[in-house]
């Protein structure tokens, strides 16, 4: 056998047992804790005890998750004049987005326990100086996670945009929550 041949042999060798290794790591029963050498049997949140957020979340690969469409503010009042009217400042459309996901969690068996994850986008609001009320939308999620009911701290993006479908919503909320195991 010349070299040429003798260097594809060698080269195919090699990807089988890389393809080999990748799929004995894919079919195991446990995602491997990337903290330490041990696998994980639950969500785990990750991040400094005094952030109301996590900076992490791992999940076992046997675990099934349910992703939220991004869910926009309930209307307040049809006829309102100002967007406050319609729908609310920051914080109001943000609470009435929360409860609506608390309750689509609820028909699925899930609570806000459960969410593991946030997106969050917001719009300036032109009644507080054309500005991004951020705090308003801290304050919502500080009604709903790390409470004493619920001290789940997901991990969470939130992001400034120049708009939304609707001129009228401030924020619009995507979220991702995962089934707990069955006992």
């Amino acid at each position: 056998m010349n070299s040429k041949k003798k260097w594809m042999l060698t080269v195919l060798l090699a990807a089988s047992v890389s393809a080999l290794s990748i799929t004995a790591y894919a079919a195991s029963p446990l995602t491997p804790n990337k903290y330490t050498a041990e696998p994980i049997h639950e969500v785990e949140f990750y991040g400094s005890p005094t952030s109301s957020i996590a900076s992490g979340v791992s999940v076992p690969q046997d675990m099934a998750y349910l992703w939220t469409s991004g869910t926009v503010p309930p209307q307040l009042n049809r006829e309102g004049k100002t967007i406050h009217e319609r729908f609310g400042d920051t914080k109001t459309q943000a609470v009435g987005i929360l409860k609506r996901i608390e309750t689509d969690l609820k028909a699925k068996g899930l609570t806000m326990k459960d969410v593991v994850y946030l997106r969050v986008y917001l719009v300036a609001d032109p009644e507080k100086e054309g500005k991004v009320d951020y705090d308003g939308w801290f304050e919502a999620y500080g009604e709903f996670f790390n409470t004493e009911d619920n001290p789940t701290k997901t991990a969470r993006s939130t992001l400034a945009v120049a708009g939304l479908v609707n001129s009228d919503w401030l924020i619009e909320i995507e979220a991702v929550a995962v089934y707990p195991k069955r006992r």
